[in-house]
């Protein structure tokens, strides 16, 4: 069975939000239009603590931007982002939620942060989607949302890892370019792990 898989798309990210991804709310017609053609749609947000230690703020003399080390892994620092029960938080007020029927919580653990929708960045903890996918018979995911190249990327590698059948849907993602064509290696990335990478409309031309 193939499934939708709807990417952090949290008011943070969105213009005038704290992480703002360039563009970011270009993604959300997308995916309404998507989710409609799917009988399973998952939808992830990150959900941090005020104490997240991906937050600048929680580390005294260094600004969004720097490296640290956070869990055992390389972190980088950014705003303080979706925290839990914040509007920041809730997805964007466009997307349409009656259409998501489920809900994958990821970066609960303020000691590690968690790009991919499937494991914690140091792949100690599951987030439980991959479990979830299986017990619903999901063999082949289609990707899209925020940002591509932090957790857009990570999580369709880990899903090809998984052995799912990964496609990324292009004009469905936005990404931070931190570093100038960060975006474009990540879709190089995926691409060479086995993901098609392709616009919505092929998309909705093989649904059903």
């Amino acid at each position: 069975m193939r499934a939708l898989l709807v990417v952090d798309l949290q008011n943070d990210f969105m213009p005038g939000g704290s992480l703002a991804v360039p563009d970011g709310d270009a993604t959300v017609p997308v995916a309404n239009a998507l989710m409609p053609a799917f009988t399973l749609v998952v939808a992830t947000q990150d959900w941090h603590p005020a104490d997240h230690g991906s937050f600048a703020v929680n580390h005294p003399g260094h600004v969004p931007g720097d490296m640290v080390e956070l869990g055992g892994v390389p972190q980088v620092l950014w705003p303080a982002h979706c925290v839990q029960g914040s509007n920041g938080a809730d997805f964007h007020p466009d997307l349409r939620v009656v259409d998501i029927d489920r809900v994958v919580h990821k970066g609960t653990d303020p000691g590690i942060d968690s790009y991919s929708t499937f494991y914690d960045n140091a792949r100690q903890k599951e987030t439980g989607l991959d479990a979830f996918l299986k017990s619903h018979d999901v063999d082949e995911l289609v990707i899209l949302g925020l940002a591509t190249d932090y957790c857009v990327l990570f999580s369709a590698l880990d899903a090809i890892e998984l052995g799912y059948a990964v496609t990324v849907v292009r004009d469905g993602c936005r990404g931070i370019d931190l570093a100038e064509g960060d975006s474009e290696r990540a879709y190089e990335k995926m691409a060479a792990a086995g993901a098609a990478i392709v616009d919505s409309g092929v998309v909705l031309a093989t649904a059903g």
